[in-house]
């Protein structure tokens, strides 16, 4: 093996922080126990070589780079070579595991140690794919919490008249509404469907629950006290079906 300046690492580290796109800080860390890198290095979102190394070999030390949005990668002396090291994205923090189904490990990579070469190819090379890793966990991870948030409901009531009114002060609700056919009264703050086309305001009505489904709100529609006893119909709101591929690091 190798015998790695334990300097050497927190200097190139340095170095990168200036030549990586965005603002990046740098934290080094040394670890006195083998069995310590497998706790802290948890989240390193790789399943190749970097993982390989981790497994195979004592890890001295390593560097986390995190950058002003969020993103962080892990960096280590490359366990065969002096003149190399080993870069790899990390997965992001406090995410439910459900958000990593179907989603590629971005895998890490192998760079120089010349710092402006190992810059342009993790910025060309790795970036790209954990930034798309990471977009598709946090898409994930927020239908997860819509899904596993209790429902809202969006309440219509019919008027007298045969309307069909509903009150939001959600715009992406008001959104929906007006564009399947709702329209905006501003003087009463609802949104009304005409009953002078029972067939259109009923396709409206089923257009814009569909819509409103996405959003995880379902539809109540509330009968005038002259159609019969006041019920409430609940319409439940589509459920998107979880992709069934299991994450694993």
């Amino acid at each position: 093996m190798p015998d790695h300046d334990p300097e050497e690492l927190g200097s190139f580290a340095a170095i990168l922080t200036q030549l990586l796109p965005g603002t990046w800080t740098r934290e080094l860390r040394q670890h006195t126990a083998h069995d310590d890198q497998f706790f802290l290095t948890a989240d390193v979102w790789d399943m190749n070589r970097v993982a390989d190394a981790l497994a195979q070999h004592p890890l001295k030390q390593d560097v986390i780079l995190t950058s002003d949005d969020g993103r962080r990668l892990f960096l280590m002396d490359h366990p065969r070579y002096e003149d190399e090291f080993l870069v790899a994205a990390m997965a992001p923090a406090d995410t439910h595991a459900e958000a990593f189904r179907g989603v590629p490990e971005p895998d890490g990579i192998t760079i120089p140690a010349d710092p402006e070469q190992a810059a342009d190819a993790i910025t060309a090379n790795l970036l790209p794919r954990y930034e798309a890793a990471r977009a598709q966990v946090q898409d994930n991870a927020l239908r997860i919490t819509r899904l596993s948030a209790p429902p809202e409901a969006l309440v219509m009531t019919w008027t007298e008249s045969g309307d069909l009114t509903a009150n939001t002060d959600r715009a992406d609700v008001a959104d929906i509404l007006t564009a399947h056919g709702f329209v905006h009264d501003p003087g009463q703050q609802t949104y009304i469907a005409s009953g002078d086309d029972t067939a259109h305001q009923a396709q409206s009505v089923r257009a814009a629950g569909a819509a409103l489904g996405a959003l995880n709100i379902g539809v109540n529609l509330r009968h005038a006290p002259h159609r019969g006893t006041p019920t409430t119909t609940p319409l439940p709101a589509p459920r998107p079906t979880a992709p069934n591929t299991v994450r694993s690091r």
